[in-house]
């Protein structure tokens, strides 16, 4: 345990909190169990850290360890916990919980067994807690970390505090807001860089290597999560390349599922399968229609990379429209439920219609609808209901 504590404190040490992104603060630490769960790259570690550095000091009470060191090889995690908790621990942080066989049960045991006990751990944003070997979901508080908004980028380059807003209050007041926001900075200025490298917070190590970074990202999310998790075999990941690597290339794809199966080999069934995977390791967004029934579970209307970084990574034709529905739905669907609307772009939280366009787009879609609204990119200041679409990349 001693060169866990030690390992421990060289990351205490080299924390930085400098930027620490507001998603501390959704998090209920009083909580006595938390999972935080999220794709990779999007600083899951680094919150975890950053929590621990603001708030402990580096004492026998508080311990932070990775499930993937060489230590749980030959020792379990129970133990550990158990033995930590006996000489005193009160707070532990398990980082990369999906990397160790059965950590539900160990988790619900330590739960049951450690009742002074604070834990959070997280794990890939693959995770269902409710479909894990144990009962967890009554035990456990499980909040799900996205990439940086565009408000979160914009303060970490400007070093600026911006408020978020609800949907609600950005439609009804869009005008006040913008003009608010835009007497502080100039939002397209950043906006671009955003959209190319600004979704994931590794981006502030180097800008030059994002890409390099972010393909290796992507990578092992292919070659490791997702066949560790589903328990694909290494050839068989491969056939999760080529699907990504199809619709990457369409994107934002509208599924012929049959197709689709042909021009990458595998099954109907199997393909339904990938998507679900694809789309829970956050490398795709599935749109559905708004509809009950089975039929909406089992093709989307169309198919999104996750964010508009993936767009400048993977597809060869991240173009202005594609990028303008991308970040969109990336942005609102965090918070809000998102499906495929039968007259615009998207029908939000089963009230709002949005349809999206460049500054010059004009109302005839919308103006047979209730709650609809044009979302105009290169535009700083909205209108009637004429809405800027960087102002979505203030709703977290």
């Amino acid at each position: 345990m001693q060169k866990l504590y030690s390992l421990f404190y060289e990351k205490y040490a080299q924390t930085q909190t400098n930027h620490v992104r507001d998603f501390i603060n959704d998090i209920d630490w009083n909580n006595r169990f938390i999972g935080i769960k999220g794709s990779r790259g999007v600083g899951k570690t680094t919150l975890l850290l950053q929590y621990i550095r603001l708030n402990f000091e580096p004492t026998k009470s508080v311990l932070y360890v990775s499930l993937d060191h060489f230590y749980f090889l030959e020792n379990t995690l129970y133990n550990l916990v158990s033995d930590f908790y006996k000489k005193g621990g009160l707070f532990i942080a398990i980082d990369e919980v999906h990397k160790y066989p059965n950590w539900a049960i160990e988790i619900k045991n330590i739960y049951d067994d450690m009742p002074q006990l604070r834990l959070v751990f997280t794990g890939s944003s693959l995770l269902h807690i409710q479909q894990a070997k144990a009962d967890l979901s009554r035990r456990v508080v499980v909040y799900a970390m996205p990439g940086l908004s565009f408000r979160e980028f914009i303060q970490f380059e400007t070093q600026q505090k911006f408020e978020s807003y609800s949907l609600k209050e950005l439609i009804n007041n869009h005008i006040a807001i913008g003009m608010e926001i835009t007497q502080k900075i100039k939002p397209l200025q950043y906006f671009d860089d955003y959209l190319n490298y600004g979704y994931y917070p590794f981006y502030l190590e180097n800008k030059k290597s994002f890409h390099q970074k972010l393909s290796e990202v992507i990578l092992t999310a292919l070659e490791v999560d997702i066949p560790q998790y589903a328990s694909i075999s290494v050839s068989n990941s491969v056939l999760l390349k080529k699907m990504l690597a199809v619709i990457s290339n369409s994107v934002p794809f509208k599924p012929n599922m049959n197709a689709l199966s042909e021009r990458t080999g595998i099954s109907l069934n199997t393909m339904k399968n990938y998507l679900k995977l694809l789309n829970d390791a956050q490398l795709l967004q599935l749109l559905y229609v708004e509809d009950k029934g089975i039929n909406s579970l089992g093709k989307p209307e169309k198919i999104f990379l996750n964010n508009s970084n993936l767009m400048h990574n993977l597809g060869n034709d991240a173009n202005k429209g594609n990028l303008r529905e991308t970040f969109f739905l990336n942005q609102v669907q965090h918070k809000y439920i998102v499906f495929a609307s039968k007259v615009v772009d998207f029908k939000v939280d089963g009230v709002y219609e949005f349809e999206l366009g460049g500054k010059n787009k004009k109302q005839k879609q919308i103006k047979e609808l209730q709650n609809a609204f044009i979302v105009k990119d290169n535009i700083e200041i909205g209108f009637d209901t004429n809405i800027p679409l960087w102002l979505f990349g203030f709703l977290y």
